[in-house]
């Protein structure tokens, strides 16, 4: 008897939890997210499986979803088991064409295809492209001596429209070509970025492993505009690792993207909580 009690107070909590979640579903009817997607929802299989079966949700209700992953954990293991040594110079990899090679190999091969399965496992119609595919991200080489890292140019979207619009979920490994036919590596936070840009997205979802932008207190902020963005960064509030990814958040509004949200994708149901609840999760960045 308390067993079934306590299954049907399950059951109308779920109940509630669709009700509420309506209007917020209405209001994104039809919306891009693009999602960038860190080491911490690869972590383990049943990290993997529960961010997929939220993709699909999205997809569900009428969202159209856009992976763009990384996968540095991955990479830096290769290199290692390679003998291939690795540095980074402003959070960016240096990468001769030796370092390319192992990038685009795990990026686009295991990486990729381990959450297109994860997906596809869970009922959806993934499809793993990178950047190079049908000329999806024409970079030029990044300033500075990082060898061959390069910075979007040009985002092909119809490419990831025509996916999503035939009802496949793109995911998509951070790599560009060049005009003269160079593999570029791609910063996973930047490639998403530009992606989200040039979808003219309504989010971006920066999954990251910390549960936002933090105030001068400690605490996380929900909601900040550019400006504010700017001035916590000059008064070194923003400071180390958060500085690219508001920068790309920045980048991302200022091209046309609705908002930006900078979340803990450590948490279960992460993107879920932040697009169909009243709350939502992490902060949001607007122009």
């Amino acid at each position: 008897m308390e067993k079934s009690k306590a299954m049907h107070r399950d059951s109308m909590l779920t109940a509630k939890v669709l009700n509420d979640a309506l209007p917020h579903i209405r209001r994104h009817d039809g919306s891009i997210i693009v999602i960038k997607l860190g080491g911490h929802a690869m972590s383990s299989p049943e990290a993997m499986a529960s961010f997929a079966r939220d993709v699909l949700m999205m997809q569900q209700c009428n969202l159209h979803p856009v992976i763009v992953h990384g996968g540095g954990p991955a990479i830096n293991a290769m290199l290692e088991k390679l003998g291939i040594k690795s540095e980074f110079r402003g959070g960016k990899r240096v990468s001769d064409a030796a370092t390319v090679e192992v990038v685009e190999m795990v990026l686009s091969g295991k990486v990729n295809k381990t959450i297109v399965q994860a997906i596809n496992q869970q009922g959806g119609r993934a499809v793993g492209i990178s950047g190079k595919d049908a000329d999806l991200l024409m970079c030029k080489q990044a300033e500075g001596d990082l060898g061959l890292v390069g910075e979007p140019v040009t985002v092909n979207a119809n490419l990831i429209k025509t996916l999503f619009n035939s009802g496949f979920i793109p995911v998509i490994a951070p790599l560009g070509a060049g005009e003269n036919g160079e593999t570029f590596n791609v910063n996973g936070d930047t490639a998403a970025g530009a992606i989200a840009a040039g979808l003219n997205a309504d989010r971006l979802l920066l999954l990251t492993d910390v549960d936002g932008v933090k105030d001068a207190e400690g605490d996380v902020v929900t909601e900040l505009t550019a400006e504010q963005v700017v001035k916590m960064t000059k008064d070194g509030v923003i400071a180390g690792g958060m500085i690219p990814k508001t920068q790309t958040a920045l980048d991302a509004v200022n091209g046309g993207v609705r908002a930006v949200v900078i979340m803990n994708g450590r948490q279960d149901n992460a993107c879920l909580l932040e697009l169909f609840t009243t709350y939502g999760a992490g902060s949001m960045i607007r122009a």
